[in-house]
Order: structure tokens, then sequence, then C-alpha cells
């Protein structure tokens, strides 16, 4: 009878001994949410105005209208016309329906007579003034006697002028222009105005297509 009460009272023992354990174990377990937990949010610094990358390139410059309208006094009035946009080598100008512009060439041209002419040459920005003048001169020397307009051009469409040479001949008017855009950029304009009946035609409008010249860059 002690022998039997001793095997019960061990096997008791043991099954609270069990129990124990168990809940031992049970309560330094980690729970399956420890293995889950949420994520540590990576801090972006902002970006410092001025450092744009190349996703984010600069704003390009405003484009020019494709059309303007221009008003010219023409053998029939004061008439407002249309001209439209075209590209040359770094620069752009309106060119009037009665022309023709060769980019390549930088050549404004009268479509039903190609002499009369303008070409357009840009100048670098550090142009010498005095010797394009010695240049010009000799130019339009031998086409006849040269006059200086240089300065400001009253009621003329180029406003002004830092050389305005011209020489007339038996062969026409040729005119040699050093022209400041608004920008200050410098430009060449070698015109030639032949006698005849389209130079009324030519004369207004190119000088008006002049005055438009505005670079690239």
């Amino acid at each position: 009878m002690l022998q039997k009460y001793t095997i019960l009272m061990k096997f008791a023992l043991f099954v609270i001994i069990l129990s124990l354990t168990a809940c031992s174990g049970g309560a330094t377990e980690p729970s399956d949410d420890s293995d889950h937990s949420p994520p540590v949010k990576e801090e972006v610094p902002a970006p410092t105005p001025g450092n744009e990358t190349d996703n984010h390139p600069e704003e390009p410059h405003l484009t020019r209208p494709e059309v303007e309208s221009f008003e010219l006094l023409t053998g029939e009035g004061n008439q407002t016309l249309e001209a439209k946009l075209h590209q040359g080598e770094g620069f752009s100008l309106y060119v009037f329906d009665k022309f023709a512009f060769d980019a390549d060439e930088g050549r404004l041209y009268l479509n039903s007579n190609p002499k009369y002419e303008v070409k357009i040459e840009p100048l670098s920005a550090n142009y010498d003034l005095e010797q394009l003048r010695a240049e010009g001169r000799k130019e339009l020397e031998a086409l006849g006697k040269v006059s200086d307009f240089s300065g400001e051009l009253v009621e003329h469409p180029l406003g002004s002028a830092e050389i305005y040479l011209q020489a007339s001949g038996e062969d026409g008017i040729s005119d040699y222009i050093v022209w400041k855009s608004d920008t200050g950029d410098g430009f060449l304009f070698r015109l030639h105005n032949p006698k005849g009946e389209e130079a009324s035609d030519f004369a207004g409008p190119v000088l008006v297509s002049l005055s438009t010249v505005l670079s690239d860059s």
C-alpha cells in the first residue's frame, strides 16, 4: 500500500514538472507576429535648389510663333501681311510670301527675281567694328559712291545700325549693314537691290524681315 502511494506521488510530481515546463516554454517562445515587424521608412533628402538631375532638365526657352503679322507701307498703302518663321544657321527670322530663304547660305531673296537678295551673317561676340567698317567700305567702293548712314535710323525697320554703308551705281543699290539685335547679338547684312520694277516689292519687306533676325543662343 505504501509502495502504491509512493508511485502515485512520483507520477503526480512528474505531471506537475511537465506542466511547469510547458508553461515556461510557452511564455518564452516568440509569437508569430515578431517575424513581421513593420519596415523602417527610409528618409529621402529633399533636392537642393539649383541641383536638378537629368530627370528634371531646365525649362526650354520659349519658342517664337510660326506666323506673325506685320504692318508695311507698300505701293497700295499700309497693309498688314503675314510672315512665316524660318530657321537659318544659328538664327531665325520671319519671311514674307513673295520671298524665299536659303538656310545654308543665309540668303533671303525675291522669288520673282533672285538678284534682289540679302545675305545674313552672324558675327562673333567680339567682332571688331572698325575692321568691319573698313572692309565694308572697300567692298562698296567698287560699286559706286559710298554714303554712311550709321547710327539711329529714323522711321526705319532696323531702328539703328552700328554700321550702315550704302553704294549707289548703275546696277542699283548695295548696302553693308552691321546691326545688333535686342538680345545683343551682332549680324552683318549684305543687301543688293538692283534697278527695276521689283525694287519697291523688295526693299520694304526685306528690311522688316531683317529686323526680326534673332540668334538661337
